[in-house]
């Protein structure tokens, strides 16, 4: 798995550098993706089909398809293996509420840092243009907090690795967040699809909680790991149920 998420890193950067030629060199194209009548196919739009088959299959427990973390597929009841000892439910109880919490501040922080963007965007010192260029940015930035360094997991969430990251499925709608600004079917298209994303992954977790913590999943804990995403970005602790 760490393999495939490395390509897919590569793979994200190389989009990305394509969107940056097209910026630089190709800007018509931009126009093009961002006009409002429809017309010729350019290759914006085969990125957006792209984007938008990867949120539509990542919500659907298609792992052996899809081969997605499990980070991600922790929300599947298919992925859930409880413990034979049980578990405690109050410390169940306990785990979400801080993790909750924790969520809710790197929300704010998020929403900080893009109002920023946004005023940016109201001022006119930026354009759509640079909105899709900031959101290529997050795609690859997405990746690089799975596989290289993520700053959300060191100063805020805490957690161990990304297989027991509370937030794991919010990436989508990080990264697609300038698209709001963008008024265009493409853009906003990509943006509620991901709260789509964002809000199943959520009731997911509101409802069935004990599938999110190693101490009543076993498929979180190091032990039964057979991904090894943790190969570069190393644990930040390996004590059940501290920080994770």
């Amino acid at each position: 798995m760490f393999k495939v998420y490395i390509g897919k890193l590569i793979f994200r950067l190389c989009v990305f550098l394509a969107i940056l030629w097209i910026y630089f060199y190709r800007i018509d194209l931009i126009d093009h993706f961002l006009a409002p009548q429809f017309g010729r196919v350019s290759p914006l739009h085969v990125i957006w089909i792209m984007l938008m088959a990867g949120m539509i299959l990542q919500m659907f427990p298609q792992d052996k398809i899809n081969r997605i973390t499990m980070g991600s597929r922790k929300q599947f009841s298919r992925t859930y293996s409880p413990p034979e000892e049980g578990y405690d439910k109050e410390a169940l109880y306990e785990y979400t509420l801080r993790n909750n919490i924790k969520s809710w501040i790197v929300l704010l922080v998020w929403i900080a840092l893009n109002s920023i963007v946004a005023l940016f965007y109201l001022l006119e010192i930026i354009g759509a243009k640079e909105l899709i260029l900031l959101s290529m940015f997050y795609y690859v930035a997405d990746l690089i907090c799975v596989v290289l360094w993520c700053p959300f997991q060191s100063f805020i969430m805490k957690n161990r690795c990304c297989i027991n990251c509370r937030i794991f499925n919010w990436g989508h709608f990080m990264m697609f967040t300038p698209m709001l600004f963008i008024k265009n079917f493409f853009t906003w298209s990509l943006f509620f699809t991901s709260i789509i994303v964002l809000i199943r992954w959520e009731i997911t977790y509101a409802y069935h909680p004990y599938r999110f913590w190693e101490g009543s999943n076993i498929n979180l804990r190091c032990e039964y790991c057979n991904e090894k995403m943790c190969r570069i970005k190393k644990p930040l602790n390996n004590k059940r149920g501290i920080v994770s």
